[in-house]
């Protein structure tokens, strides 16, 4: 750890681990059983608290707290961790809280943007290549797969899980799942299509576009209930990992999905 790269006005307690070539700002705390690894940026006025693990070259604006104790009041002091991989953009007051005894650590994997003041409760698990809009807010337990997009200000109900490479429209909120590859939106929120710019954006062929959309149309528009709907698209839809992803998304969904 180069002391040259870090500030004399930053607190970094003396038990912290912090790896090499990292810059940390002015008036940024950084507390003990704290690991940080390499060549990350923290800038001015960050909170890296007790339990926090971070991986190589992240970004952390001013203002964000990392390691806070969860806003649980089944939290009893356990030891758990807030724990962020590698090359995410983490911008001004964003706050990960550590997780609780229900699962044991809160999860934001690599290459996510978290937009301002984005909040990340207890227990939840965000993937990889994640966007995160301003002001969302993702309640505790919550699991977001990889290459999602959720735009500003979306309200998460605990427990609730997000596919991959969807699009979450700005302003909506929901307590159900919303299943991979699909645009959701409108208020009450529901089902608005397939993704298909994303997908195209992603290298999706038009064919595998085509199957995941005729999935879709069995799914929500054909009148038949959701279990009656996956039985015609396992019959009717060639198989391949994104359809597999799909039906077992849809079948092993706790609170069920959006319509």
């Amino acid at each position: 750890m180069d002391k040259n790269m870090i500030s004399p006005l930053a607190y970094i307690h003396p038990e912290a681990i912090i790896g090499e070539n990292v810059e940390v700002g002015p008036f940024t705390f950084i507390d003990k059983n704290v690991v940080i690894g390499d060549n990350n940026v923290i800038m001015s006025n960050v909170n890296i608290l007790y339990g926090s693990r971070i991986g190589n070259g992240n970004q952390i604006f001013p203002g964000a707290v990392i390691g806070a104790v969860p806003q649980d009041l089944k939290f009893k002091g356990e030891e758990t961790t807030a724990e962020i991989g590698n090359n995410n953009t983490i911008r001004e007051n964003v706050t990960i809280n550590r997780g609780t005894a229900a699962k044991g650590r809160t999860i934001v994997g690599s290459n996510n943007l978290l937009m301002e003041g984005v909040h990340v409760a207890h227990d939840a698990l965000i993937g990889n290549g994640c966007i995160i809009g301003n002001s969302t807010k993702m309640a505790g337990e919550i699991i977001i797969d990889d290459n999602a997009i959720i735009s500003a200000n979306v309200l998460m109900h605990q427990f609730c899980r997000v596919g991959g490479y969807v699009m979450i429209q700005g302003g909506c909120r929901f307590s159900k799942d919303i299943p991979p590859f699909i645009i959701a939106g409108r208020e009450p929120i529901a089902y608005s299509g397939i993704n298909i710019v994303g997908l195209r954006r992603r290298g999706f062929s038009n064919e595998l576009i085509e199957n995941i959309h005729n999935a879709y149309r069995i799914i929500y528009n054909s009148g038949k209930n959701v279990t009656e709907a996956l039985e015609q698209v396992k019959q009717e839809i060639p198989t391949s990992p994104e359809i597999e992803y799909i039906i077992s998304f849809i079948e092993n969904s706790q609170r069920g999905i959006i319509r």
